[in-house]
């Protein structure tokens, strides 16, 4: 892998300043304070359409789809992002369950791709630079019985 340039640090702290707007803030506070789910009907049902946990919900899930498109287009370096966005993995970690169903429901394959090709990636990541890393953070979000 080449050299992260001064361009992928600049990709990367501008990420970082949008996470700090104020709507952003709040959605991503509520989102790992709150958003759990098991399935797309179980999330249809705790956070509908036109509720602000939906919104939340929206804004969180397509500001890391939109994040991990800059790393599979390759507009941003993948180690250097790895290394400063770990909430993806959060994200990735609170809808993997569901994403095939919605993708299922919408008739879209493509909905959030980048996420999980990114979350994959990272993930693949971890595990050769940090074994066990990844199970550790995996396991905060096994729903407790």
């Amino acid at each position: 892998m080449q050299q992260a340039t001064y361009q992928d640090a600049e990709i990367v702290l501008r990420l970082y300043d949008l996470r700090r707007e104020e709507k952003l803030r709040a959605a991503r506070a509520w989102f790992t304070a709150n958003f759990s789910t098991q399935s797309l009907a179980e999330a249809i049902e705790k956070y509908p359409p036109g509720s602000d946990q939906n919104a939340y919900y929206r804004m969180v899930s397509t500001y890391w789809e939109m994040a991990a498109s800059f790393v599979v287009k390759g507009v941003v370096h993948e180690e250097l992002f790895f290394e400063n966005c770990g909430e993806l993995l959060l994200v990735w970690e609170k809808m993997k369950n569901f994403i095939q169903d919605m993708r299922k429901v919408r008739k879209n394959p493509l909905l959030y791709r980048n996420l999980e090709k990114v979350a994959l990636k990272h993930i693949q990541w971890m595990n050769q630079n940090a074994p066990g890393a990844y199970e550790t953070f995996a396991a905060m979000f096994v729903p407790k019985k």
